[in-house]
């Protein structure tokens, strides 16, 4: 049975085999493990999960993949949910969790922080991206692809950039380089925010305007005197702050709302 992909699901088919042996050694399953693929599509990483794991999940949004899932595979083997990822509770599954996926390139950010807010029931995540994508989940600070993305996944994991993969190996072929990463959760004793709400707005505030410096940007939520409590210069722009100086400014403010409060 042969399926047509589908732009308006971001759908390109991962076919090279030896990329699809590479991604697997680096994935290294586990029968025990409890593994969640999200968007199986024609089975290129579910075909070789399935003969390791004891019960994959695989979430799919697509009526004619589903169909075909539940015809190529037995029901005690493969457990499938249907419906959008962006919507997909990951609670309801056993942790930790191992999830897998080709992810779709035109939500893949959305859908990376969907998948952070479950930081603590993950053990690793393996995805397919596009490379400018994982280019700048993976960047240092003064860099041009280091921005909002960057810290808000790095101050939560660690990152390994760990596959370059061209486009012929998908059917249809993006326009795009893709690579594959790696996500491991930090310890929570490792993390630094104290307040995660406080901490995203002020780092989207700060790259809202990613050419102007932090006195500029930050003013609604340091003056002079917090910028040197604090020791950071506010004639830098964001992008020259590390996870750690956006972490420090978050705990600052947090600590003094709660001791006017």
């Amino acid at each position: 049975m042969s399926h047509k992909a589908r732009k308006r699901f971001g759908q390109n088919f991962l076919v090279d085999e030896r990329v699809i042996a590479d991604i697997i050694r680096a994935i290294r399953p586990e029968p025990a493990d409890n593994m969640v693929e999200i968007g199986p599509g024609l089975g290129a990483l579910t075909r070789p999960l399935i003969k390791i794991v004891d019960r994959l999940h695989v979430v799919e949004i697509d009526r004619d993949i589903i169909a075909r899932l539940e015809k190529d595979y037995p029901q005690d083997k493969l457990a499938i949910h249907a419906g959008d990822a962006l919507d997909f509770d990951l609670a309801q599954l056993p942790a930790p969790l191992r999830i897998v996926g080709n992810l779709p390139y035109n939500i893949s950010s959305p859908l990376l922080f969907h998948f952070s807010a479950y930081a603590d029931r993950i053990h690793d995540m393996h995805f397919m991206l596009q490379n400018e994508v994982v280019e700048r989940m993976v960047a240092e600070p003064s860099t041009s692809a280091y921005g909002r993305l960057s810290v808000m996944l790095q101050y939560r994991f660690h990152m390994e950039k760990l596959l370059d993969v061209p486009p012929e190996s998908f059917r249809p072929a993006p326009k795009v380089d893709s690579a594959i990463v790696r996500m491991i959760p930090l310890p929570k004793k490792d993390v630094p925010v104290h307040d995660e709400k406080l901490f995203s707005a002020i780092v989207a505030t700060a790259f809202g305007q990613r050419r102007k410096t932090l006195r500029n940007t930050l003013k609604s939520y340091l003056d002079e005197s917090g910028f040197e409590q604090l020791c950071i210069d506010p004639q830098l722009r964001a992008e020259n702050l590390g996870v750690a100086e956006f972490a420090r400014i978050a705990n600052f403010l947090a600590g003094r709302t709660g001791k006017n409060a």
